[in-house]
C-alpha cells in the first residue's frame, strides 16, 4: 500500500520553489495533494464547427493552420503572434500577446485543436485571443474534461494538474478501500480508487458524478460516525452530580428562600 504521508518533495515535478507554493495551499503530503479537489471543470471534450460559433462562445474546434504564425512587435514590451486557421465551414484569426513561442509550435498545413473564447465574428470569420491548443491526436490541454483548482499566486493550473497527475500515477490505484462492499452496493457508490481518479480527471460526466457522490457520501458518513462517537464518550464520562437520598432537599430550598 502506498505511503500517503510521504512529503510532496518526492513527487515528480515538485522542486523546492513548488514545495513552498503547495505548502501555502495547505498541501504537505501525498494525501493532501490527491485530496485537493477541483473547484470547477471545463468541458473541452466536445467539438464545434467554426461556422457555428458566435461572439462570446467558449468552444473547442479542430482546424488546419493556413500558414506558419507571424510575430510582430507592437511596442517595446509587447508582441503579437497571429495565424489564420480553417475547417471545412469557415476560418478563424487567432492571436496571442507576448507568447512568441507559439510561432515555433504551429506549422502551416497541420491540424490542431483549439479552445478559447470567441472575441468577434466578422464577415464569417471568427477571432479568438490566446486560445489553448494541442496538435491533432494529443489531449494534454483539449479533448477532455479539465479540472480547475483553487490556486495561490505563482502556481498555475497546468503546473498543478501535472503534479496531481504524477501523484495519482505514483499511487497507482493503491488507495485503501474502507467501505464494505455491501455498503457500496446498498447506497450505490463507487470504489474509492475510481472516485479519487475521476474526481480529478473524469473521462465523462457520469464518471465525475459517480466520483462526487462517493466523496460526498464518505464525508457525511465520517462526520456522522464522529458525532456518534462523541455522543458515546459523553455518556461514559459525564455522570452528573449524585445526591444522597438522606439529604433534606426541601429544608435546604426553604433555607435559601429565607
Amino acid at each position: 500500500m502506498i505511503d500517503l504521508k510521504q512529503n510532496i518533495q518526492f513527487i515528480k515535478g515538485v522542486g523546492p520553489a513548488r514545495v513552498a507554493l503547495l505548502q501555502k495551499m495547505g498541501i504537505e503530503t501525498l494525501e493532501d495533494l490527491v485530496t485537493y479537489f477541483p473547484r470547477d471543470y471545463e468541458d473541452r471534450s466536445k467539438y464545434a464547427f467554426i461556422s457555428d460559433l458566435k461572439e462570446g462562445d467558449i468552444a473547442c474546434f479542430k482546424a488546419v493552420a493556413a500558414s506558419k504564425p507571424t510575430t510582430a512587435r507592437l511596442k517595446k514590451n509587447m508582441t503579437i503572434t497571429k495565424v489564420t486557421v480553417r475547417d471545412e465551414t469557415g476560418s478563424a484569426l487567432l492571436t496571442w500577446f507576448n507568447q512568441d513561442y507559439v510561432k515555433n509550435q504551429i506549422f502551416g498545413g497541420e491540424v490542431y485543436t483549439f479552445y478559447g473564447k470567441v472575441q468577434k465574428v466578422y464577415n464569417g470569420r471568427i477571432e479568438m485571443s490566446s486560445p489553448i491548443f494541442d496538435k491533432d491526436g494529443e489531449t494534454k490541454n483539449t479533448g477532455k474534461i479539465i479540472p480547475l483548482y483553487p490556486l495561490t499566486n505563482g502556481m498555475t493550473q497546468n503546473v498543478l494538474r501535472g503534479i496531481i497527475e504524477n501523484a495519482l500515477s505514483l499511487c497507482n490505484n493503491q488507495f485503501e478501500e474502507f467501505l464494505p462492499a455491501w455498503i457500496r452496493k446498498e447506497y450505490n457508490v463507487c470504489e474509492y480508487n475510481f472516485a479519487i481518479n475521476n474526481i480529478h480527471f473524469p473521462d465523462k460526466d457520469d464518471d465525475f458524478l459517480q466520483a462526487r457522490k462517493r466523496i460526498a457520501f464518505q464525508e457525511l458518513l465520517l462526520l456522522q460516525l464522529g458525532l456518534l462517537n462523541l455522543k458515546e464518550l459523553g455518556k461514559k464520562e459525564d455522570k452528573g452530580l449524585e445526591f444522597s437520598q438522606d439529604e433534606h432537599i426541601e429544608d435546604f430550598i426553604r433555607y435559601l428562600t429565607i
